[in-house]
């Protein structure tokens, strides 16, 4: 039997159901298509992550085919031209990605066709999780406490033993796409960092279970250290499986080796990546509109020279600024430090959410569009289960809780590396004497704060409070 397997957020081979079913069947081709919707710091992982692919399945002899074009017609040309018994894949669950499912297997189907799609990326499928009164869950711990009663993950899959169908199909090549950046090339960074493919995703994975799930339900606030997987970026391209995760952390709880209180809260992360997708499904209109209704009308009022200042890590905030610089240098920021920039953008400075979500989107190796969508607007106080719009992130005390020694600012932030932790994160109450000491002239090397933390405060406050009354 010869079967066409359609790689889509799935680069691996351990654990991926369509690739593992496929092979046991006989012979099998790979073919990834060209996707057009990703952001420029997500297209460098593409790249590298493929690359990667590619050289894993021609260590047994397979070959992976690249083409670009619309998949409904490539992977029904391919079929028909070569042969094919069947086409498969594993499903992905963003709106997009539902609606190219199906116009890929209406396609198949017309063509007569043999194809089905596989769960390779969720613990459990969003359609089988509703309410009593059989509605989906909008908040996330009964979503997450129905989703436990009832999870039985099947055991991951191993490695399959493959063989490969040797037509010419006549692959492009990664050259031919152009996903690195040049002119100039900003990438130096991110590959500082990064080792983009499966066997970069299980080194990382492996170091997180020796090094960092011991401290993780208290260490993972605190971005200076390293008590959190990094796994997301691997986990946006399927390089890994949540299934091993789940079943990793498992062992590691059965065994003493991790904590129950540090391997469930690790759990409930998994949780909330489940939560998002689920989301999305059910509710697909909250990539473009707010969950909640009412804020439809809110009055968003970002000011462009203040956005750019945000962007560049340039608003007078230094935890805020240190996330800004780290996101912009290697395409990852810390998670407590993303919502506090978040919350900085979308209350402080009154933004639209959507215009943070579409710069993360841009500048994020991990860019997800359903984690991207929810935790915006759970920030911005219009989501499910979102924050309280009175949560207004105070970034002066969150970087003196989160950041006691300076270490993460100072790092990202260096013109502030000489300023005690008296004034790090309110550097314009220093003194004259303590700036000059420190090298600072505020406005030169380091700007004055572009708002005023307590009158942006009672701002977001006021337009809250109006459309709550509404």
């Amino acid at each position: 039997m010869k079967t066409l397997v359609w790689f889509r957020e799935d680069l691996r081979l351990h654990d991926n159901p369509a690739l593992y079913y496929a092979a046991r069947s006989g012979e099998v081709m790979p073919v990834f298509i060209y996707p057009s919707t990703l952001g420029e710091a997500s297209y460098w992982w593409l790249h590298h992550s493929l690359l990667a692919l590619s050289d894993d399945l021609a260590k047994h002899g397979v070959t992976l085919t690249l083409a670009t074009g619309d998949p409904a017609s490539i992977l029904a040309e391919l079929a028909l031209k070569h042969s094919a018994d069947k086409v498969v894949w594993n499903r992905v669950y963003s709106p997009d990605g539902i609606q190219t499912g199906k116009a890929v297997k209406t396609s198949l189907q017309a063509s007569n066709i043999a194809c089905d799609s596989y769960n390779g990326q969720l613990l459990i499928e969003p359609t089988t999780i509703l309410t009593k009164q059989g509605t989906p869950f909008k908040v996330f711990t009964p979503f997450w406490r129905n989703c436990m009663a009832q999870l039985d993950p099947p055991e991951p899959l191993g490695l399959p033993t493959l063989n490969c169908w040797h037509d010419d199909i006549g692959s492009e090549t990664l050259s031919d796409w152009g996903l690195l950046p040049s002119q100039p090339d900003w990438s130096g960074g991110l590959a500082e960092r990064w080792q983009p493919g499966e066997s970069g995703a299980q080194a990382r994975w492996e170091r997180f279970l020796e090094e960092g799930i011991q401290r993780y339900k208290n260490g993972r606030d605190i971005p200076s250290r390293t008590d959190t997987s990094m796994l997301s970026p691997h986990l946006a391209f399927g390089e890994i499986s949540v299934r091993q995760l789940w079943f990793d952390i498992q062992q590691a709880m059965a065994d003493g080796s991790v904590s129950h209180e540090d391997g469930m809260k690790y759990l409930s992360e998994l949780g909330w990546r489940e939560f998002s997708r689920y989301l999305l499904v059910h509710f697909p209109h909250v990539l473009k509109e707010p969950f909640n209704a009412r804020f439809t009308e809110f009055p968003w009022d970002g000011q462009s020279q203040q956005i750019d200042a945000w962007k560049q890590g340039k608003t007078g905030y230094p935890i805020v600024d240190a996330g800004m610089r780290e996101l912009w240098h290697t395409g990852f920021m810390h998670n407590r430090v993303r919502m506090i920039c978040a919350s900085f953008l979308t209350k402080h400075l009154r933004t639209h959410w959507q215009v943070g979500a579409d710069w993360f989107w841009d500048t994020l190796v991990d860019a997800d569009i359903a984690n991207n969508t929810a935790s915006w607007q759970w920030v911005a106080g219009c989501g499910a289960d979102a924050a309280p719009y009175f949560r207004i992130f105070n970034p002066i005390l969150q970087g003196e809780k989160f950041d006691k020694q300076g270490d993460y600012i100072k790092h990202w932030v260096p013109e502030l590396e000489q300023l005690g932790p008296r004034y790090l994160n309110k550097p314009w109450e220093a003194d004259t004497k303590t700036l000059l000491e420190a090298g600072i002239t505020l406005g030169d090397n380091y700007p004055f704060p572009i708002v005023e933390h307590k009158a942006a405060r009672i701002d977001a406050l006021a337009a809250y409070q109006a459309i709550k009354n509404a």
